[in-house]
């Protein structure tokens, strides 16, 4: 009984931490997205104001 129940809770402690770390791929990519489009924002004005 003991050992299915630390199975159970095994389980899920390796879904707590493998559901946020596949939802933050979504994340990580619309950061690195955003990061991109700043850069080439500022380079823009940087040729602009030669």
């Amino acid at each position: 009984m003991l050992k299915k129940i630390s199975r159970v809770l095994f389980c899920l402690a390796v879904l707590a931490v493998l559901i946020p770390a596949l939802s933050a791929c979504n994340t990580i990519e619309g950061m690195g997205k955003d990061v991109k489009s700043a850069g080439e924002s500022m380079s823009g004005a940087a040729q602009s104001a030669k």
